[in-house]
């Protein structure tokens, strides 16, 4: 393919594909207008909404962005581990005036009918999350002229990356918040995750295609950092969380800096698939209990998580959030991208002087 990941962007600036609301086409655009890549998230959306959004994007901007998918997930290994769960979440559903929801709602996301939509309707980039598409589906999207990149925790995820023909690979390490993007949900690795500067190394090593840095990332200069280890751009998540187009839930927004949540840890809580979140009540008191059963316990605790959001309650939400959260800026988000750039030019300065004393 002869377009280049640096073709799609003037700013080294990916915004991360936030599934959940977030990342919503008002967001995407002002990325991409300011010189980053904006992303929307079809996760957890209809190949209809996804299109919908897709073609309000198109409306207010005319540069280059992206749309993630999920990739289907294989069947829960102990779906009895799913109703034990459900009877320890017994007591929040009253507490939220709602009920639990049902753990069986399908498990491919929509994925065959979003790629017929992407595939009838190309866009510039696509991007893939829990595992790699087949060659086959890949070549299709190349053919239709769309840039594609998959997620990777590991070097060897990343092989599978290059080895499927995506055109770039994501390499997430432990630090970013929201859903780990690994290709198998092994609780057995569980906590062994790799962070993000010694993965970049380890994956440059294991690849030959670019590769994307995601995973903490809030500022300029560790933009810098990142370039200087080998990736060719970064992708930003909480950073961009906070921003006045982002579709966060405001007690989400204002959650990233409240000294009340101190820290991050990776949990199955809320979804069933280690995702790093705000430590909440719900985290703590659920979290050791969760099985490794997505999407299954996703399903099973939307109507609680949306109940808490509607009842102001933040200890009830899945409060998604990388390691950085405590510099979070609330800023117009093309001025977020304005200022990473200048951080990053200034930290490359500074360097370059340092070097030439």
């Amino acid at each position: 393919m002869s377009l280049a990941l640096t073709d799609l962007l003037r700013h080294p600036v990916v915004q991360a594909p936030m599934a959940g609301g977030v990342a919503v086409p008002q967001l995407a655009a002002a990325v991409s207008e300011a010189g980053g890549l904006g992303f929307l998230a079809a996760g957890y959306k209809t190949a209809d909404g996804m299109y919908q959004e897709i073609k309000q994007l198109r409306g207010l901007t005319g540069f280059a962005f992206g749309v993630n998918v999920f990739m289907p997930q294989p069947e829960t290994p102990d779906p009895a581990a799913v109703g034990v769960y459900a009877h320890q979440l017994a007591g929040e559903a009253p507490w939220y005036d709602t009920e639990l929801g049902d753990p069986d709602r399908g498990r491919d996301d929509g994925y065959d009918a979003k790629l017929a939509v992407l595939l009838d309707n190309p866009v510039p980039v696509v991007s893939f999350h829990f595992g790699v598409p087949s060659r086959d589906v890949l070549d299709a999207l190349r053919r239709a002229g769309t840039f594609t990149l998959a997620t990777a925790t590991t070097p060897d995820e990343a092989r599978a990356v290059e080895e499927a023909g995506a055109d770039a690979v994501i390499a997430q390490g432990v630090e970013a918040g929201g859903h780990q993007g690994t290709h198998r949900d092994d609780p057995e690795t569980e906590g062994s995750g790799i962070g993000l500067l010694s993965l970049i190394s380890q994956v440059r090593e294991a690849v030959g295609i670019p590769v994307v840095a995601a995973g903490g990332i809030m500022h300029g200069s560790q933009i810098a950092a990142v370039l200087a280890a080998g990736a060719s751009a970064a992708q930003l998540g909480t950073a961009f969380l906070a921003t006045h187009e982002s579709g966060a839930h405001t007690l989400h927004q204002q959650a990233l800096t409240n000294p009340l949540y101190a820290r991050t840890e990776l949990t199955r809580a809320f979804s069933g698939r280690p995702a790093r979140a705000l430590v909440n009540r719900f985290l703590r008191e659920h979290g050791p209990y969760a099985p490794a059963a997505y999407p299954d316990v996703h399903h099973l605790t939307a109507p609680l998580r949306k109940a808490a959001a509607a009842a102001g309650d933040p200890q009830g939400m899945a409060l998604w959030a990388g390691q950085g959260h405590r510099m979070a800026r609330e800023l117009p988000a093309g001025q977020l991208v304005e200022v990473l750039a200048a951080e990053l030019t200034a930290t490359r300065t500074a360097l370059s002087a340092g070097g030439a004393r």
